[in-house]
C-alpha cells in the first residue's frame, strides 16, 4: 500500500504550532498509513523538541518530498536564514516564515508531490505582506486554486457545521448574504458530504439569521426575502434541507444530531456552539477545493507556548480527517465509474 504523503505547515513558529505537531507525531500509530513532511524551519523544530523533552523524535531534514522517510518526522527548510525563536511573541520574522512555509507546501501540493495539507495556526496580522494580503488560510487557498469557491467546514465526531459567510464583520453579514451565496454554499456542502464523507443522501439543517427565525418578519426580513427562496431552489435541485431554524433552540435542544450537517449564516453563530462542544476533537476543513486541507480549531495560543500544556488532540484529528477525506475522494471517483456501486451505497 502506498503511503499518503501529508504536508504540514508549521504556522507561526512562535506559537504552539510545533508543540502540537510534535506531540501528534510522537504516537507511532499515526505513521501506519502516512509519511509526514513539515514545511518550516528545522532549528525551530529541534528547539521545541528539546523544550518538550521529545529527544526520541527523529527529525530528518530533506530538500524535497520524494526524499521523505517513513516513520520519521521529515522537515523541509523553507529558508536559509538563521532565525531566532521567540516563544509566545508575534514577530514580523515569524509571520514571514509562516508565509514561506505555506507557499512552498501549496506549491508541492499542486504539483502532486504531497497528497494532503494540514496547516498549523498562523497569526493573521504578522503574515500580511505584499505576497499575502488575505484574511486567512481559506482565502489564500481559494486564490491559489484559481479563485475556486470553497466552504469553511468544521467537523467533529458529533457535529458538522459550515458557514455561508467566513471572516466578515458582523455589521456586514446581512448585506453579504444573498440567495445566490446561500445556494452556492448549500451545493458545496451537499457535494462535500457525498464525496468527502461518503453520505449518499445528506440531510442539511439551515440556520436563520435573526433571533427566533425573525418571528415571521417581526425581527428582520432576511428569512422571508433571502433564505427561504434559496432553500426552495435548493430543494428543486434535489438537496434535502430544512430551515430556516432558530439557532439557539436548534443547538440547545440537540436537534443538530438529527442532521448530517448544519449551514450557519455567520462565523460565531456556528463556531460558538461548535467550540463549546467539540473544541478538543474539532477540525477546520476547507471543502470544495481540488486538494485536501485541514487544520486544528485553535489559534497560535501565545500564552501557552513553552509551558508544555498545549492540547494536540485537534491537530491529531486534523491529520486523520485529511487522510479520511483523501481516501473517500478516491473511493467516490471509483464509484462514479461504476453506477452499480453508487446504487448499492444509496441503499445502505
Amino acid at each position: 500500500m502506498d503511503l499518503i504523503k501529508v504536508g504540514i505547515t508549521h504556522g507561526d513558529m512562535n506559537g504552539i504550532g510545533y508543540e502540537v505537531i510534535l506531540k501528534a507525531l510522537s504516537d507511532n500509530r499515526i505513521f501506519e498509513k502516512s509519511v509526514f513532511i513539515i514545511y518550516g524551519y528545522s532549528k525551530a523544530a529541534a528547539f521545541y523538541r528539546k523544550n518538550l523533552n521529545l529527544e526520541d523524535a527523529n527529525l530528518n531534514v530533506i530538500k524535497a518530498p520524494n526524499e521523505a522517510i517513513p516513520k520519521c518526522i521529515n522537515i523541509i527548510n523553507c529558508t536559509e536564514d538563521d532565525l531566532k525563536v521567540e516563544m509566545g511573541i508575534a514577530t514580523e520574522e515569524s509571520g514571514r516564515m509562516a508565509f514561506l512555509a505555506l507557499e512552498k507546501a501549496v506549491d508541492d501540493l499542486q504539483k502532486h508531490q504531497i497528497d494532503v495539507l494540514v496547516t498549523a495556526p498562523i497569526n493573521k496580522k504578522t503574515i500580511q505582506s505584499d505576497n499575502f494580503n488575505f484574511k486567512g488560510h481559506t482565502e489564500y487557498l481559494e486564490d491559489k486554486a484559481g479563485g475556486k469557491d470553497s466552504l469553511m467546514f468544521f467537523v467533529s465526531d458529533s457535529m458538522r457545521v459550515a458557514l455561508v459567510t467566513n471572516h466578515v464583520p458582523v455589521a456586514q453579514v446581512s448585506s453579504t448574504i444573498t440567495e445566490d451565496l446561500i445556494l452556492k454554499k448549500l451545493n458545496l456542502l451537499n457535494t462535500s458530504l457525498k464525496e468527502d464523507f461518503m453520505i449518499p443522501q445528506p440531510r442539511i439543517a439551515v440556520l436563520a439569521l435573526n433571533p427566533h427565525a425573525s418571528d415571521n418578519g417581526l425581527i428582520g426580513t432576511e428569512e422571508q426575502t433571502v433564505i427561504i427562496p434559496a432553500l426552495n431552489k435548493a430543494r428543486e435541485n434535489g438537496i434535502v434541507c430544512v430551515g430556516p431554524l432558530a439557532a439557539d433552540g436548534f443547538f440547545g435542544s440537540g436537534a443538530y444530531a438529527s442532521y448530517d450537517a448544519v449551514l450557519a449564516m455567520y462565523h460565531d453563530q456556528a463556531l460558538a456552539p461548535f467550540k463549546i462542544m467539540c473544541m478538543g476533537n474539532g477540525v477546520n476543513y476547507t471543502a470544495g477545493l481540488p486538494f485536501v486541507r485541514t487544520s486544528p480549531t485553535h489559534g497560535t495560543a501565545y500564552d501557552k507556548v513553552g509551558k508544555q500544556t498545549a492540547d494536540a488532540s485537534s491537530f491529531r484529528h486534523a491529520i486523520y480527517l485529511a487522510l479520511d477525506v483523501y481516501q473517500n475522494r478516491k473511493r467516490f471517483a471509483e464509484m462514479t465509474q461504476n453506477p452499480l456501486q453508487i446504487k448499492k451505497a444509496q441503499k445502505s
